[in-house]
């Protein structure tokens, strides 16, 4: 079984007693791997073990999961004295959309064109306005100016949807090109701050090639596997919902974006198998059934 420490440099600080939205988080990532190997129900006592794995007390993940339940993350039915918590479509779905956005696929080649969304918001109606904002930033927006973001991808159909379910938020959608690509890195430094975000990657690159260098003795530990596999979820998560995933003409020089983002695939199928083996062991999935990995389809 993998000691304290162990489970320790896979969360860093996220240990027991972590606040709870580290621990939702790590939860909510423990429910998407779980989803990766086709698992779209967990018994509680099994929930429960993988979050003591990874640093969440028992008692914490049974009040975390209640409580979430309540907020319509999951459905639940006995089987004998046993709950058996099923995902939500709601859960599917926020699932789904973490899964694009931390496995995307490489940048693409860019053809020089920018959305530009402007947008006006009451400004009684700060609730609407934020999440304009967070919704923007998800998809890799970055603030140009006061109410007007912009993103190098093609992205228009999506706010316009998301417009669709704010009918306070009045939307101008627009495609346009700047004068020359002098001008489009202009851009990109003013909307998103990423020398500060390169040393974050810098420092992620070397921790992983150390742990993958320390734990190249300890690849039979299926439950090592699991811990370490959903720690480096959790640490590499914060990167793209940060990183707007430019092409290659708008990358800074130096950039160590896809250097990081190859490595944390990497390592995620390196562990896919001893991961695949713990959870066909907890009964999470047949034990016939392979875990699906960052490239495969889901």
């Amino acid at each position: 079984m993998a000691g304290p420490n162990r489970v320790g440099r896979c969360l860093g600080q996220y240990r027991v007693g972590m606040n709870e939205p580290r621990a939702r988080s790590v939860i909510f990532d423990i429910l998407g791997d779980c989803r990766r190997v086709g698992a779209d129900e967990i018994r509680l006592k099994v929930l429960v073990q993988l979050g003591a794995m990874v640093g969440i007390a028992a008692e914490n993940t049974r009040v975390l999961v209640a409580r979430m339940r309540e907020e319509g993350w999951f459905e639940v039915r006995r089987e004998g004295r046993e709950s058996i918590y099923s995902l939500t479509p709601k859960t599917h779905r926020v699932i789904e959309e973490g899964r694009q956005r931390i496995f995307r696929a490489e940048p693409s080649t860019w053809d020089g064109s920018w959305s530009l969304v402007i947008y006006s918001v009451p400004e009684t109606d700060r609730p609407t306005r934020e999440r304009l904002r967070r919704d923007l930033s998800w998809m890799g927006f970055g603030s140009l100016a006061p109410a007007t973001w912009v993103s190098p991808f093609q992205l228009l159909d999506r706010v316009a949807d998301l417009g669709a379910t704010l009918p306070n938020a009045k939307l101008d959608l627009l495609t346009m090109r700047s004068s020359g690509l002098a001008a489009d890195r202009s851009i990109v430094e003013r909307c998103w701050e990423l020398d500060a975000l390169n040393e974050e990657y810098a420092a992620f690159i070397r921790t992983l090639r150390l742990r993958t260098m320390a734990t190249r003795g300890s690849n039979g530990d299926k439950e090592e596997a699991f811990s370490q596999r959903i720690g480096l979820v959790h640490e590499y998560r914060r990167f793209p919902y940060r990183d707007p995933g430019l092409p290659p003409d708008l990358q800074p020089p130096g950039w160590l974006g896809d250097q990081a983002r190859q490595l944390f695939i990497d390592a995620h199928e390196v562990l896919a198998e001893g991961a695949a083996q713990h959870y066909a062991e907890l009964g999470v999935i047949p034990s016939t059934r392979r875990v699906t990995t960052a490239r495969s389809p889901s």
